[in-house]
């Protein structure tokens, strides 16, 4: 899923079917001094789930243990892709408040990178969870949530596989109810200008803008009585298969050839998809195929600075030679609790930039990051940033909270690894 731009081995991999073997894999790994390393699907851009020691592969221990209709609260398995616990929950009448475009992660890697859709009120699929269940590194089994290991609970929710090996995850859930979304071209000044009354006006609100043009496409998503009304299938082959992932991979395949077609090409793709609106069950609604392979850069801003971020960003690229085909993702989410969020206490915006696979995009990245942390950005856990433990201690007040839970829990440092010794220190 990711964009080939990382790569992991290990000394030897596990594949446990149940906690029980989990857990004598990690004590295994620490008995013959090797690190240990949880990976999921491998969606992440960051090295995140790197290691030279023990890789921990979840496949096997999937499904759902527990659905506890009066708490209304489901217990999950942590490798359980997020698209099997979508689907289990639709026959179950049940659904997730909110979630992210992708579906194809872990449950369990999604939260530990801070996975996050688009929500006014609804926050990131960690912000969801309700109890979590971890190997430790003394052997421990440990179970948290607001009452139980209430300071685990905090920081484990996205804890970057630095505090443990997750084996289980208990989420808020709902009886499955009906979203209308409704998507329309828009032009960027408009989106700017209104941008407060749009996310206002919706549950659920994001926009793309295409570089090199003055479009972006919108989608609002709501609510709904119903009736259900989902896209026809050939709406749903044209505009999601044919137009967002066929002729896109075409186009970005010329882009990367021939880098000044772009900007024509991004004029013509700007406006390929019209407006239309449909009403269907959550994960219908929130998630999309994705198939043409990129790499990403995603800041959290605060949500006030949204507008002057990205019309900084616009700036930037339009007076630059660089040459973008992908468009720039735009979504928010209200503050939570969690200790190293993105979201961590303060209302976020998300700008996500990406380049396609195989393309250059350091001198991109590089320049869009330099303007978000300008506003005091916080970069997704799971894709590409250079920040490390000094900036994050400018942007996280939480984050002495958190190196200090991982003192108490790994002193011995048996999930770490080169990205958790940059970004959180040693």
């Amino acid at each position: 899923m990711g964009g080939g731009n990382v790569t992991a081995g290990g000394v030897r991999v596990v594949r446990p079917g149940w906690v029980a073997s989990l857990w004598a894999g990690v004590r295994a790994a620490a008995d013959d001094g090797l690190k240990v390393k949880a990976v999921g699907t491998g969606h992440s851009f960051t090295a995140a789930a790197a290691t030279d020691g023990v890789l921990i592969r979840p496949q096997l221990l999937t499904g759902i243990r527990n659905i506890d209709r009066e708490a209304g609260t489901v217990t999950v398995e942590a490798g359980t892709p997020l698209k099997r616990l979508n689907l289990a929950l639709a026959r179950e009448g049940l659904s997730l408040t909110n979630m992210g475009d992708i579906m194809e992660q872990t449950v369990s890697g999604a939260t530990s990178t801070g996975t996050h859709g688009t929500g006014r009120e609804s926050a990131s699929i960690s912000a969801q969870i309700k109890g979590l269940e971890l190997v430790t590194a003394d052997g421990s089994v440990l179970s948290c949530s607001e009452k139980e290991n209430p300071e685990v609970f905090a920081a484990a929710r996205i804890g970057l596989g630095a505090l443990g090996v997750i084996t289980a995850i208990t989420f808020a859930v709902e009886p499955i109810f009906l979203l209308t979304a409704r998507e329309e071209p828009m032009t960027f000044d408009r989106v700017t200008s209104d941008f407060d009354a749009l996310y206002a006006e919706n549950e659920h609100f994001e926009f793309y803008w295409f570089p090199h043009t003055g479009n972006c496409n919108t989608k609002r998503n709501n609510r709904s009585a119903g009736p259900e009304a989902p896209v026809s299938r050939f709406s749903s082959f044209l505009e999601d298969e044919l137009l967002s992932n066929g002729l896109f991979q075409a186009v970005n395949s010329l882009g990367r050839a021939v880098p000044s077609t772009i900007p024509s090409i991004a004029k013509i793709s700007s406006r390929a998809l019209s407006a239309r609106t449909y009403t269907d069950i959550p994960y219908k609604v929130f998630t999309s195929p994705r198939r043409v392979r990129f790499v990403e850069m995603e800041y959290a801003v605060p949500r006030a600075a949204l507008v002057e971020t990205l019309r900084e960003l616009k700036s930037m690229v339009d007076r630059s030679n660089l040459r973008i085909s992908f468009p720039v993702e735009v979504r928010t989410a209200p503050a939570d609790d969690i200790t190293l969020s993105t979201a961590s206490g303060r209302e976020s915006a998300y700008i996500a930039v990406h380049m396609y696979k195989g393309t250059p995009y350091q001198a991109y990245f590089t320049a869009a990051e330099h303007i978000f942390t300008a506003h005091e950005g916080r970069p997704h856990w799971g894709k590409v940033h250079t920040r490390d433990a000094d900036y994050f201690s400018t942007v996280y007040p939480r984050l002495g909270e958190f190196t200090e839970l991982r003192d108490r829990l790994d002193p011995d440092r048996l999930f770490a690894n080169d990205y958790l010794r940059r970004v959180i220190g040693d």
